[in-house]
């Protein structure tokens, strides 16, 4: 009957069973440098991989939708920038948290602070004066 009785069908799907286990076969043994020209797979490179393999068309967001329906995940490295020195964070931190063990320095009018969380014994709730 059409609409009444179901879901409209819409447009078939670009992936069939077939290229759907092939990307997934791509995806598990990695791209070889070489061959492949990249080190890690993009998205747009496997759109390119199908073309080259299959001649099929396939959009970024659209492969992208595909994967996540075969229960892959994007996963990015954390950004690092290309001038930072191995041991920055580290000295950082440690600079940082001895300058805050030696504050107040002499010639300071405000009186030190007490860091203590608030269900902890000691919290003062009187406001400061």
């Amino acid at each position: 009957m059409g609409l009444v009785d179901h879901k409209a069908s819409g447009r078939p799907a670009r992936l069939n069973d077939v290229h759907r286990a092939a990307v997934a076969a791509m995806i598990e043994s990695g791209p070889t440098p070489a061959i492949h020209g990249v080190v890690r797979w993009r998205l747009i490179d496997l759109c390119q991989w199908l073309w080259d393999e299959h001649q099929v068309i396939v959009a970024k967001q659209t492969l992208g939708r595909e994967l996540r329906a075969m229960n892959y995940r994007k996963l990015s490295a954390r950004p690092r920038h290309h001038t930072q020195a191995e041991g920055a964070i580290e000295l950082f931190k440690t600079l940082l948290l001895r300058s805050l063990l030696i504050w107040p320095q002499s010639g300071c009018s405000h009186k030190p602070r007490r860091w203590i969380g608030r269900g902890s014994e000691g919290f003062d709730r009187s406001p400061p004066a």
